[in-house]
Formats: C-alpha cells, sequence, structure tokens
C-alpha cells in the first residue's frame, strides 16, 4: 500500500518516515509541509493512505480534500486539538492521531488501515460530516491538549497550562489550580503546539504562558502570578521584551 504524508512540522515529519519505513506493506510515495504541494503530488501519485495534518501553515486538508476527492482513500488526521477529533474525525473508516504521536498508537491504527482496505473505504459524505462539526467547532472552541502521564492520559484546558518545565527529557505542566501533571515527553514536543496559544519558549527549561506573567525583571526572570519565578535566558531577552510590549 502506498501512503503520503502531509505535515509542516519537520520533527514530526521525520519520526513518521522513520516509524513507516520499516512497516514492510507500505511505500512512502511522497510527502509535503505545504498544501500548496500536496495538492499537486497526491492525484499524481495516488496513495492508498494519507496521514494528514489539519492546520498547515498554508491552509487546512479538509479545504484540500475538497479540492482532490478522496472517496478511495483512507485518510489518517493528525492533529494537536481534542476537542472536534474525537468526536468529528473518529467518524466512518478514517480516524486521528493526537500530538505528540504515539509510535504504538500510529502503527496499530496503519495496520487497521490496511486489513480494512476494502470494507472501510473513506467516503466523500464522511468527510463532509467531519467537516462540517470542525468547523461549526472552531479552533478557538475549548483549545484542549491531552497529556500522557505513566498512569493516565488526561484532557486538560490550553488555557490552564501556566508554565511547562523541561527536566532530563520529562516535561512537567504545571496548571493554574495548583496542579502538576508529568509527562515523559521532552518540552520540544511541546512546543511548537502550545506558541499559538499565547506560549513563550524563554529559557532552554521553561515555556510559559504570558496570560500568567505577572512581572518581568530585568535581571532575567518572570514572576507568574502563582509568586513563581522563571528564568528568562540572555538570548531570550529581547523576545520577552518585544512580547511583552505587543500584550495588548
Amino acid at each position: 500500500m502506498k501512503i503520503y504524508i502531509l505535515e509542516d512540522e519537520v520533527r514530526i515529519l521525520q519520526h513518521i518516515l522513520q516509524i513507516v519505513k520499516k512497516i514492510d506493506y507500505l511505500e512512502v510515495v511522497g510527502f509535503a509541509g505545504e498544501i500548496a504541494i500536496a495538492k499537486k503530488e497526491i492525484p499524481v501519485l495516488k496513495p492508498d493512505i494519507i496521514l494528514a495534518d489539519i492546520r498547515l501553515k498554508d491552509g487546512d486538508s479538509f479545504h484540500l480534500f475538497d479540492e482532490i476527492g478522496v472517496a478511495d482513500l483512507q485518510v489518517v488526521f493528525l492533529t494537536a486539538y481534542d476537542q472536534y477529533a474525537i468526536q468529528a474525525l473518529n467518524l466512518g473508516a478514517f480516524g486521528y492521531l493526537l500530538k505528540p504521536i504515539d509510535d504504538v498508537l500510529l502503527i496499530n491504527t496503519l495496520n487497521k488501515c490496511f486489513h480494512h482496505r476494502k470494507h472501510e473505504a473513506f467516503g466523500e459524505q464522511q468527510l463532509a460530516i467531519a467537516k462540517e462539526h470542525y468547523l461549526s467547532q472552531g479552533v478557538a472552541a475549548a483549545k484542549r491538549i491531552a497529556l500522557k502521564s505513566v498512569e493516565y492520559i488526561e484532557v486538560v484546558n490550553i488555557e490552564d497550562i501556566m508554565f511547562c518545565k523541561s527536566d532530563k527529557g520529562y516535561t512537567s505542566f504545571y496548571l493554574n489550580n495548583g496542579r502538576e501533571i508529568v509527562v515523559s515527553k521532552g518540552l520540544k514536543e511541546y512546543e511548537s503546539l502550545l506558541t499559538p496559544f499565547g506560549f513563550l519558549r524563554c529559557h532552554q527549561s521553561y515555556l510559559v504562558n504570558f496570560k500568567y506573567v505577572k512581572k518581568y525583571y530585568r535581571e532575567g526572570y518572570l514572576q507568574m502570578e502563582n509568586k513563581e519565578n522563571i528564568l528568562v535566558s540572555s538570548r531570550k531577552k529581547e523576545e520577552v521584551l518585544r512580547y511583552l510590549e505587543n500584550i495588548a
């Protein structure tokens, strides 16, 4: 089976490629980080499966599939947001994977596509239902993220995250209610997911939600609303100042 990958985060794309290339029954026929490129390549390459990020820098993949048609394909969406994914993207034959991508879930999902290829065509109607739900909910709706700790997976509102702290390959999420959730993923895994929601990497070890920043001390740290002091690296000081100056 032929697979095409549409993902604009290079690190995630490389990670997926490493996994997919080890699966015997799959052939990677192409990959892209832009809607414009995928629009040209997919009709020519004719993949059986598409792994597609929903939101890319030059548009969203729903509109792409509207244009090129995917009636005979299986599509697995990649998304950082669960508020519409769980309900809208689990319809019919296609599925979704939450970022950061879990290796086992990715392989299991691709296995499902392979074993049910003839019985679970994607279908234009199912795509239309998913798209309608996606657009009606809007990206700015609940804005939640799934955090996978050792014992459980917890869905939290992004706006409730005050800051994230990295420590030896683990990331601690500090919430506005005083709770801490530790996940076994590095801070880099979450930086690109949270940056669009007012977060800034102010230090190698910290990703901060500026909604909760109370003061900036020029000697190099931020004071949060809960009185926690967050270090600002010397190379990030100018970026932090610019960010603060642009807060409305």
